[in-house]
């Protein structure tokens, strides 16, 4: 089932997400709705608390990343099918040095900007089956995990940018949670009361 996602300004993108039990209900039936709604809106990651719930889970599929002819031949491998699921994360190192990248963010529509973030993690996580991992990403990986991350951190892509790209921007953002922007996905906003 297609959920709508939470647009800028919604107070759950600001909270900090719980960690979630084992006996969660009907979590695979959540993690399926997440994967579904991200397809739909053309997006490589999807966190909880972007469908409304400020839970420590998010889902990945880096594969579209891999057509990008500015890739090596092994970053383009390790991309294709990185289809995975977290579930109660926790970033245990990020290392190496920063390199901007231009990001986006479905809760965020038509506002692109660079972004700076190490080129490393080691990451702690859970599978849908809660099967422990302990794993290591670099590259578009660890960009892709570190921006889903942020989310349930209740952080934003936008509060990495600097003061100026932020003023430069509070129109737009503002636009965003009013609903005032054209989208081809559901979406709730706060400010209009309305999903699409």
């Amino acid at each position: 089932m297609i959920l709508p996602i939470v647009a800028y300004g919604d107070p759950v993108l600001r909270k900090v997400a719980k960690d979630i039990p084992q006996e969660y209900p009907k979590l695979d039936e959540l993690i399926e709705n997440m994967f579904e709604t991200m397809y739909n809106a053309y997006g490589v990651g999807l966190a909880a608390p972007q469908i409304g719930l400020p839970i420590r889970l998010f889902v990945i599929d880096a594969t579209a990343f891999a057509d990008d002819d500015e890739l090596s031949q092994e970053e383009k491998d390790v991309l294709t099918g990185l289809k995975k699921v977290f579930v109660n994360p926790k970033i245990l190192e990020e290392t190496g040095e920063e390199w901007a990248f231009n990001e986006g963010c479905l809760s965020i529509p038509d506002i692109r900007e660079d972004v700076s973030r190490k080129e490393k993690i080691k990451i702690e996580y859970f599978d849908a089956d809660f099967n422990k991992y302990v794993e290591e990403f670099d590259g578009l990986a660890a960009r892709v995990i570190q921006h889903e991350y942020d989310h349930i951190e209740g952080v934003l892509f936008t509060d990495k940018l600097s003061s100026l790209k932020k003023r430069l921007l509070k129109g737009k953002l503002s636009n965003i949670s009013k609903g005032k922007i054209r989208i081809d996905y559901k979406m709730r906003f706060p400010d209009a009361k309305k999903a699409r």
